[in-house]
């Protein structure tokens, strides 16, 4: 019988950046730009909670869902995942992450469970909070900086005025990988996502 159906289990999506308006078109702050999205298909807006992050309670794709941006600066994301993974009571194999990745060249997505960190410092502290690296992550595919570029001052550079034609398209795309996780699965998502790259023409730096 449906009323003796359990009730589906809520995710909680976690968008990766740094907080303020300095950053906000930063490479960095993909996650953050993919979670903006997310959170109005939710038709819900950000509010703060005592995790030390941004969230919208509401359903995506219509299952329960909590929708966080931590507060917390980047390489503490952590902290804040750990709190709102515990206080909404989600476990680790609910909890999404997007994030920048720059060995995904610019124009890719991609979507996994588990793995390293990639030196990517955000999923460093998250791994490190949850005690686990088996989540689900969404990898926002910047590319590696041109020449001998610090790839830490990279990632604090704004999107490229060529990248910025394709950004809409990509943090749309970005946005129905996280439902299509949570609907139909990795091995799913990955198949219908992984074969559709853009390859846009390298932008000048």
């Amino acid at each position: 019988m449906l009323s003796n159906a359990e009730p589906a289990q809520r995710w909680l999506v976690v968008g990766l950046g740094n907080p303020g308006p300095e950053y906000e078109g930063n490479r960095h702050n993909a996650g953050f730009m993919v979670l903006d999205e997310l959170a109005a298909r939710a038709g819900g807006r950000f509010k703060a909670h005592r995790s030390r992050a941004e969230v919208v309670e509401g359903r995506l794709a219509g299952l329960p869902a909590v929708l966080a941006k931590p507060l917390s600066f980047m390489n503490l994301s952590g902290g804040p995942v750990k709190a709102l993974a515990d206080f909404f009571k989600v476990t680790p194999d609910r909890v999404v992450v997007v994030h920048d990745e720059l060995d995904v060249p610019y124009g890719a997505l991609r979507a996994k469970v588990g793995g390293g960190d990639n030196g990517h410092n955000g999923l460093k502290s998250i791994t490190k909070s949850l005690g686990t690296r088996d989540y689900p992550r969404i990898r926002f595919g910047i590319g590696r900086p041109p020449g001998r570029m610090d790839p830490a001052a990279f990632v604090l550079r704004d999107f490229a005025t060529a990248e910025r034609k394709d950004l809409p398209f990509l943090v749309d795309r970005a946005a129905d990988m996280v439902e299509s996780l949570m609907t139909a699965g990795l091995e799913a998502t990955q198949n219908r996502f992984h074969a559709g790259d853009l390859n846009p023409a390298k932008p000048p730096r």
